[in-house]
């Protein structure tokens, strides 16, 4: 098998799955409560990295909202954000599109302009000196109330040129997409774009992501890979064009596999499949380490892994023109 890992690196690519939260790193941890004066529960970087031993998608919940508790004024969001920039640039993102949890901060007392004035900071910072282009997407957490997400959406509205769409992360067991229909409602109203976790091998997967469809009219899925259970859920996402955002590294950590064959699998459906890295510095690996295992595990050709490209700048929510440049500047790559 061609040994592709020198191409994906230099490749131009696009993350549309990266929860900045989800970025912290254990020094940018330590750095933080040390600047806060906070105490960790650590005594080194190599304890912390130790206690990152999540079987399922709950373990790994109570670790990362547990590592937020550093994050308390805008210079630590900008500081955490323009790392994630940093690292994602040094590895040929040239574009990327940013979760963020603004509930988990305001329920700790944050306020939400503290929150998004130090990431917007830290992007347009990194587009200026780094030259990566970002857009934020934000999501409301599924084990809170709908009049919690709805009281988000509301702090929301003075920043909406800095959002370009919403979505729904957290814990998805008893908390189905139909939850939020209102909130979700709304938002369209407001002119987001929309987009909804459906995590891997939950209960009731399909019913979840055919609600997502039919009831919240999503414009894109994050994860979906259980999607491949339904022949007819498959038509209807390629039919509709739907980006499916999908992290293998982090599928490993909190299911039983990668589920790179199901990535292969979505790729010959001609499904508008991406890779992504999630929440990277807990499972380690952004997004060439994603690709790169991607390629190996499931073997993937180098038309294959160029497909998965093109797929995140087509399924990205720029314009059209941008969509262009991009598309042309990895042909150029390619070529």
């Amino acid at each position: 098998m061609e040994n592709l890992d020198k191409f994906i690196e230099g490749m131009p690519k696009a993350e549309l799955h990266v929860h900045v939260e989800g970025t912290l790193e254990p020094e940018l941890k330590f750095k933080l409560a040390k600047r806060n004066n906070l105490d960790l529960p650590y005594a080194s970087v190599e304890e912390m990295r130790a206690a990152y031993n999540f079987d399922d998608l709950p373990s790994f919940l109570k670790m990362y909202y547990e590592g937020m508790g550093v994050l308390l004024v805008e210079q630590d969001f900008y500081d955490l954000t323009y790392a994630y920039l940093e690292k994602a640039r040094s590895q040929n993102v040239v574009y990327a599109e940013i979760f963020f949890d603004p509930q988990a901060h305001t329920t700790r007392g944050i306020s939400y302009d503290t929150v998004i004035s130090g990431i917007h900071r830290a992007q347009m910072e990194a587009q200026e000196k780094l030259g990566i282009k970002t857009q934020l997407i934000m999501c409301f957490l599924r084990d809170m109330t709908p009049d919690s997400a709805m009281e988000a959406l509301e702090q929301s509205l003075p920043y909406k040129d800095w959002i370009i769409g919403v979505g729904l992360d957290s814990d998805e067991r008893n908390n189905p997409p139909i939850k939020f229909a209102q909130v979700f409602e709304r938002a369209r109203a407001e002119n987001y774009l929309l987009t909804m976790h459906c995590d891997v091998d939950q209960q009731n997967s399909t019913t979840h992501i055919w609600q997502t469809l039919n009831d919240i009219g999503v414009d894109r899925i994050d994860h979906g890979v259980n999607a491949l259970e339904d022949a007819a859920l498959c038509d209807e996402i390629k039919n509709r064009k739907l980006a499916l955002t999908v992290c293998p590294i982090s599928n490993g950590y909190v299911t039983d596999s990668m589920k790179t064959t199901e990535i292969k699998a979505m790729l010959e459906k001609d499904i508008r499949v991406t890779v992504n890295s999630d929440d990277p510095a807990y499972f380690p690996g952004y997004m060439n380490e994603n690709l790169i295992a991607t390629q190996r595990e499931a073997e993937l050709t180098r038309a294959q892994v160029i497909q998965l490209t093109i797929n995140a700048f087509e399924g990205s929510w720029l314009p059209t023109a941008d969509k262009t440049a991009f598309l042309q500047k990895l042909d150029t790559y390619v070529a």
